[in-house]
């Protein structure tokens, strides 16, 4: 062998050797990573950081005329936080008119619940719907994933420290 095939066997050994740590590494690392992760998990669960109580937003869209209406509907639902908007319909006057929406001027509710709350306010809306001269409106839910802090989570939830 010459010196020209001894520099390239070392060479290539070298890369061999050093591809062969840099897989070790990643394989060391992705190891941690999970018991990292599993930690996590556990510490979480011991000391109760997930919320015991879910929220949603509730989205409601009624008349302009009727949202005070709604507002106080839902004060009897230990809703801390509510926030009206103005909105104005999109559909043109003579699809609205087939519908049966002849006002454009809407207002929508965004308020926070707890998610067990929900059913019994989609039906107080519904019987509010239906014991109102044109009662009509739409209300859905949007989960809420995650919140960050206490004092915010327990404001949202109506808590009072006492």
């Amino acid at each position: 062998m010459d010196s020209k095939e001894i520099k390239q066997k070392k060479s290539t050994s070298k890369i061999i050797k050093e591809t062969v740590k840099k897989v070790s590494d990643k394989t060391k690392v992705k190891e941690t990573a999970k018991k990292v992760t599993s930690k996590s998990k556990k510490e979480i669960e011991s000391t109760g950081l997930e919320a015991p109580k879910k929220l949603k937003i509730l989205v409601t869209i009624v008349e302009r005329s009727k949202s005070d209406f709604y507002l106080s509907a839902l004060e009897g639902f230990d809703v801390n936080m509510q926030t009206l908007v103005y909105a104005k319909g999109t559909a043109s006057k003579e699809i609205a008119g087939l519908v049966g929406l002849n006002d454009d001027n809407k207002a929508m509710i965004l308020s926070i619940v707890k998610e067990e709350k929900i059913k019994e306010i989609l039906a107080t809306y519904e019987d509010k719907y239906f014991k109102t001269k044109r009662g009509k409106g739409v209300a859905f839910t949007i989960p809420i994933s995650s919140v960050i802090g206490v004092m915010v989570y327990k404001f949202l939830l109506n808590v009072n420290e006492g």
